[in-house]
């Protein structure tokens, strides 16, 4: 996308340089043409620079909301494995207190 405004703006100052060279009208009205070429050119560039500013400016912000989205995602499967690891060291636990109850009544 920026590739081709670029062209485009290259082809309008080709355009023009080419208006000048060819013009069959008097200097100061081959020259208040330059002016308004050149005024359209500045304003589309401006236009294009607003655009390109933008269209940067949203994938940052998708790219901010997406790493969010996923950073969401990874403490729920951290927690749901937290959660496991949990329920195992309990499990572990209860088999060491039935154990340690044993050693206990045979003293």
């Amino acid at each position: 996308m920026i590739q081709f405004k670029g062209a485009l703006v290259i082809g309008a100052l080709i355009g023009a340089a080419a208006g000048v060279l060819l013009a069959p009208d008097k200097g100061s009205v081959t020259r208040d043409h330059l002016k308004k070429e050149g005024k359209d050119i500045k304003d589309q560039i401006s236009s294009d620079f607003t655009e390109v500013k933008d269209d940067v400016s949203k994938a940052a912000k998708s790219g901010k909301d997406k790493l969010k989205e996923e950073i969401k995602d990874i403490a729920s499967k951290t927690s749901y494995q937290t959660e496991k690891a949990i329920t195992f060291l309990e499990k572990q636990l209860a088999i060491l207190k039935e154990k340690n109850k044993t050693l206990q009544q045979t003293s």
